[in-house]
Order: structure tokens, then C-alpha cells, then sequence
């Protein structure tokens, strides 16, 4: 069992984390008050320069001294500078393997990797934050092959063959700049320039009369109305396809892959075997365009180098009827029940009368507020009123969609105002489940069921106000899983 360094472009990768972190102090003081003499700005900037040597030495040092090796079953990580650790890490832990390839990266050609366990914590993965796309294939390579000896030691090892479920069309991708909203994504961007150039120029000062004659001029306003608005077009457009441009999601016999990005390219894969639940998702901009998100509840761990990047997402802008075609060609053993119940008339009533703490807190506000809305004065009833409907009238359409569904093996829920949710788990997926009743449900023959799934952090998901010859039903059908429980 050898030892190795890391990649020594690690070095150059830390200290370019660290120019990004504190660029705006560079700027500050040896560009903005490059010719200053105050005490403070100079005994900062030979600060700045001692605390960077300081940096780059630590980085050197922790680079030379830690160090990794892999024998048949494990990883074995040295860290440490004047403090020696050791840590073993068997592959068996291993449930997610995440590679990220940044622009940084790709100038070098190299990537990042991570192994993921299922613990919590700063020591929750293996992580190689550069390493050669060869190494970083055997490393791999190692790893898998352990897996499947430890889960199917008889099996004849064999190529596995993708099949490529879904790739993103031209027409997929302009759907999902506007459906993302990333247009509007230029506001942040722009108010962050302005704000930066104002640090330096007082743009508020020389824009007073530039304003005064634009706004006098309605042709001008119109123009500049039309720019920034293609801007933004485009500007969303590029955003969404460096994001999802390059994006595929295929599968073979045991695992998901999904690969993303075109200047940074994010893959990753989920094992079928690790799945908990899927979760079809729609905004209300999404079901007008007939959109959907798919993601799915893994058992592992999702996160790369701190950052959710919404691994257990399929692809956010799928069209419905694919959506549900794709979750029965990667999952054959889910299946998506295309007729679910609705809530029985007396569950509306019990969630059109019960009382609303915002609509009571709002109302006092507003009786000794009296807000004035565009320099009118509303009487705080009318507000309070229309408040009350809004109300209501989300209530109902929460009724309207919350629907369930329970055959032999699966459950099936759906819940949502604006944007709804429907749940799918299979029995032996679900590691507990509640069923409450309070007073009202009581008297009018109601309760609550909700089930719980094994991720990071644990999945609840329920609905309210369900018959209560349903919930007695569903809690029957839970206790008939332990035929079908496997450990993993």
C-alpha cells in the first residue's frame, strides 16, 4: 500500500479560493487607495501581504504532509502538519460518488471527486479537490468493483450498457430559462455592479441630470426599457444553457446517472437500490407550460464540497407525460397510479373553518396601522376583507389539490396550493408512520396520516384530513412490510 500526495495543483486551487474570498479588500486597498498615506491603509495593506505568505506556507505544508492510499476494501487518509491522524474508510461506507469539473479545472484537465458516506459532519466524504482524470478513474474503478463484490459476490463481472433517457432540446432549454425565471437574474447582477462602482465613483451625483433628461424623453425610456429586457433575455438564456445545456440523465441495471453543465460539468450518480421516495413537483408557472420536476429521496448523502447542487433533481423542467415515463424506465419497480382520490366534502369544511392566526394578527396590525397603499388611504377592513378571501380561497384550491392513493405495495400523495407535490414510496421504503386526530377531526370522522423516509434530513410527507376508514387502512398496510424489509 503506497502513499501519495495529492495533486499539486491543489496548492494553486486553495490559494485561488482565498484571492476570491478577500479580492474586494485587494482592491480596496492597493487599487482604490493605492496612493494614500493614511497609517491604517499601509499597515493594512503589509498585513494583507503577510497574512497571504502566511496562507500560501500553510497550503504548502498542508499539501506536502497529507496524504492517501487505497488498498482492496479501503481508504486509508493522513492528514495532519505537526498533529499526525490517520483515518480508515471502508468502500462499503461509500453510497454516493460525485465528480465536478469547474472551469478551473478544465483549463488544467483535471476534476474534483467526492466520495460520500452516509455520516454527517466535516468528515461526511472522501474528498479530492484535484485530482487527474486517470487517477480519478482508477480510484473509481476500485471502489465499484469492491461494492459489487460485497453486494453480489457470485455475480460474472460485466460491462454495464447506459441507456440514455433524456437529453434536452434546444426548445427544452428555452422553455426553461423563462420557467426558471433566470431573466430576472440580472437584477442582483446589476445592482451588484452598481453598488461596486459607487464605492468608487459617486454615480448618484453625476446620474441626477443624465435621469432628468432621459425620463423627459418617452422614446429614450421605451429604447432602454427594450434593451435591458433583451438583455435579460439572453442573459437568462446563456445562463440556463451553461447550466443545463449539456445535461443527460441515463441508467443501466443498478444505478442513475446524471450528467450537467457545459463550462462546469457536475456527475454523479444514485444507486436504484438506495431510492426512498419520488417527488413530482409543479410550480404554477410550470403547470401552465406542462412542466415538471422529478427528484428522487436517495438514503445517501447529496452534498459536494458544502453546496446542495440539487443532485436528487432529475431535470427541473421535464415535460409531464416524459416526467412519468421517465420514473417507470429508471424505476420499473415504481409505478405511478394515474387516478388518485380527492378529500370528501367534509374535509373543505373543516379547512375553510378553521382559524387563521395570520388573518387575526394582520387585522390588528392593519386596525391601528392604517397603511396608506400609493398615497391612498384604504379603510383597514376592506384590506383585512380582501386578506380573509385570499385566504379562503387558497384553502380551496389546497383542498382541490391534495388527493391520495394505496395499493398493495406503493403510496401514493399529493398536496400543494401553488405549487403541488405528489409523493411516491413503496411499502418497504417507509421506516415509520403517524396517524393523528384532533377534536374536529374526530367529530366529523377525520385524521391526519403521515409517513416518514430514510435521507438526509429524514422526509416527511403526509395529508391532512383524510377519511378515517383510510387512515386505519394505511396503517394496516404498514404493518404488513415486514414481509418485504431487506437490509442494506
Amino acid at each position: 500500500m503506497k502513499k501519495k500526495r495529492y495533486h499539486p495543483l491543489l496548492i494553486l486551487f486553495r490559494i485561488g479560493d482565498f484571492v476570491k474570498s478577500y479580492f474586494i479588500l485587494f482592491i480596496i486597498l492597493f487599487i482604490v487607495n493605492a496612493g494614500s498615506r493614511s497609517p491604517v491603509l499601509t499597515y493594512g495593506r503589509y498585513l494583507f501581504l503577510l497574512f497571504f505568505a502566511i496562507v500560501m506556507v500553510y497550503h504548502f505544508l498542508k499539501w506536502y504532509t497529507h496524504k492517501y492510499a487505497l488498498d482492496e476494501s479501503a481508504f486509508h487518509l493522513y492528514r495532519g502538519i505537526f498533529n499526525k491522524t490517520e483515518r480508515t474508510i471502508p468502500f462499503s461506507k461509500i453510497q454516493n460518488i460525485n465528480r465536478h469539473t469547474s472551469f478551473f479545472h478544465r483549463i488544467f484537465h483535471v476534476t474534483s471527486v467526492s466520495f460520500e458516506t452516509g455520516i454527517s459532519g466535516d468528515e461526511a466524504a472522501v474528498l479530492f479537490e484535484v485530482i487527474t482524470r486517470k487517477e480519478a478513474e482508477r480510484i473509481i474503478d476500485i471502489v465499484q468493483n469492491d461494492k459489487r463484490k460485497t453486494f453480489e459476490p457470485d455475480a460474472e463481472e460485466k460491462e454495464k450498457e447506459r441507456v440514455v433517457h433524456f437529453k434536452p432540446t434546444r426548445k427544452d432549454t428555452l422553455k426553461a430559462s423563462f420557467t426558471s425565471l433566470s431573466p430576472l437574474a440580472v437584477i442582483p447582477v446589476f445592482f451588484s455592479f452598481y453598488s461596486n462602482v459607487d464605492d468608487i465613483v459617486d454615480i448618484d451625483k453625476k446620474a441626477r441630470g443624465m435621469l432628468s433628461y432621459i425620463i423627459s424623453s418617452w422614446w429614450i425610456v421605451s429604447g432602454i426599457v427594450l434593451f435591458v429586457a433583451l438583455i435579460a433575455v439572453i442573459f437568462g438564456m446563456a445562463r440556463t444553457f451553461l447550466k443545463y445545456g449539456k445535461y443527460e440523465i441515463s441508467s443501466d441495471d443498478e444505478r442513475i446517472y446524471i450528467t450537467k453543465g457545459v463550462i462546469e460539468e457536475t456527475s454523479f450518480f444514485i444507486e436504484k437500490h438506495k431510492v426512498q421516495a419520488v417527488e413530482v413537483e409543479q410550480s404554477l408557472l410550470k403547470r401552465l407550460l406542462g412542466l415538471a420536476e422529478v427528484k428522487l429521496t436517495s438514503a445517501g448523502r447529496l452534498d459536494f464540497e458544502g453546496e446542495k447542487l440539487e443532485l436528487n433533481s432529475l431535470y427541473p423542467f421535464l415535460p409531464v407525460k416524459r416526467a412519468y415515463e421517465i420514473i417507470n424506465e429508471i424505476l420499473p419497480d415504481y409505478e405511478v397510479a394515474q387516478e388518485m382520490r380527492q378529500l370528501p366534502k367534509k374535509s373543505l369544511w373543516v379547512r375553510l373553518l378553521a382559524p387563521s392566526w395570520i388573518w387575526i394578527i394582520a387585522t390588528v396590525v392593519l386596525y391601528f396601522w392604517k397603511p396608506e397603499i400609493f398615497g391612498l388611504r384604504v379603510p383597514w377592513w376592506l384590506l383585512s376583507a380582501f386578506l380573509f378571501v385570499s385566504i379562503l380561497v387558497a384553502r380551496w384550491i389546497g383542498y382541490l389539490h391534495t388527493k391520495y392513493v394505496l395499493n398493495d405495495r406503493f403510496i401514493q400523495l399529493q398536496s400543494g396550493i401553488f405549487t403541488t407535490s405528489l409523493f411516491l414510496s413503496k411499502r418497504e421504503k417507509v421506516i415509520e408512520v403517524r396517524v393523528s386526530r384532533n377534536f374536529f377531526q374526530k367529530w366529523l370522522g377525520l385524521a391526519s396520516i403521515e409517513t416518514i423516509n430514510r435521507a438526509k434530513p429524514i422526509q416527511f410527507n403526509g395529508v391532512k384530513d383524510v377519511p378515517t376508514e383510510f387512515a386505519w387502512m394505511f396503517y394496516k398496510w404498514y404493518m404488513g412490510r415486514g414481509k418485504e424489509v431487506k437490509v442494506e
